[in-house]
């Protein structure tokens, strides 16, 4: 019969029924931990407050001042216009007075687009150009017609054949005249161009170079000397002409009234004694 000890404790690896095992030990808790899940109660420091204060504060200050200083230099006027380029036929004041009408906007607001097209709308002036110069100036740069030829009675041309008018008086009787069609004068101008660098090793220049509505066109030559081209085969007809002037003309230049060239081979020329007439 078992001891009262033995029914106690049981035999080893085996438990009397109702006694539970004994329960392993707890780790102690470590100072300071807090349960998961818990939130960070503690106050927030009144400096870090004020921190935030400031730095929006500072904000608000410099977009202030920022708007003021977008809005000052909005209205602020222009205060000086200068006007560069070499000029002859317009003025430096009448530049100046044509673009006030788009100052009233102020510095900035100044519409430079507009101020050109009414600059180059000007008789003489060819090109312009405006820009701002901080903080209160306009530049203006103009570049003016140079007149190649005279075009019609108050007419010119410049070089891209472009028709400009004026009115001023001035010694514009030394420029060739030349006269056509409306619409003609970019073509005539280059064919013009092409006439004064084929005759200059001739020593020959154009007084007027003319062409009608049928094309046909003619020159006359300091001297008096008409050249008729007509209308087609220019350059040719043109190098046949510097051919024949050097061989058989330039010796008899200020005999000859007319040169035709306007013939497959050869040229008819036309002496000033009536008498005389040459075919060549």
């Amino acid at each position: 019969m078992p001891s009262k000890a033995d029914r106690l404790t049981g035999s080893p690896g085996r438990l009397r029924r109702g006694v539970r095992p004994a329960a392993k030990p707890r780790a102690p808790a470590t100072k300071g931990a807090t349960r998961r899940g818990a939130k960070d109660k503690t106050p927030r420091s009144p400096s870090v407050w004020w921190g935030r204060l400031l730095v929006l504060a500072a904000v608000a200050l410099v977009s202030a001042a920022g708007m003021h200083a977008w809005v000052t230099l909005k209205s602020l006027p222009v205060q000086r216009i200068t006007v560069t380029g070499a000029l002859e036929h317009t003025q430096a004041e009448a530049v100046q007075d044509m673009v006030q009408s788009s100052l009233s906007g102020g510095f900035l607001n100044a519409d430079l687009q507009r101020m050109r097209r009414q600059l180059e709308g000007l008789p003489w002036v060819y090109q312009a150009t405006v820009r701002r110069r901080w903080p209160s100036s306009l530049e203006i740069h103009v570049v003016e017609q140079l007149p190649i030829a005279r075009w019609g009675a108050h007419g010119f041309l410049n070089h891209e054949g472009l028709v400009f008018r004026s009115d001023k008086q001035g010694n514009w009787e030394s420029l060739p005249l030349l006269t056509g069609p409306e619409g003609s004068a970019p073509a005539l101008m280059a064919r013009y161009l092409r006439l004064v660098e084929m005759l200059a090793p001739l020593d020959l220049s154009v007084t007027q170079l003319r062409v009608d509505a049928r094309g046909q066109i003619d020159a006359e030559l300091a001297g008096g000397m008409r050249v008729v081209i007509g209308s087609e085969h220019f350059f040719d007809r043109m190098q046949r002409f510097a051919l024949i002037y050097r061989r058989e003309l330039a010796a008899r230049a200020d005999e000859i009234e007319s040169v035709d060239l306007r013939y497959a081979t050869g040229v008819a020329v036309a002496f000033r004694d009536t008498s005389q007439v040459a075919g060549l």
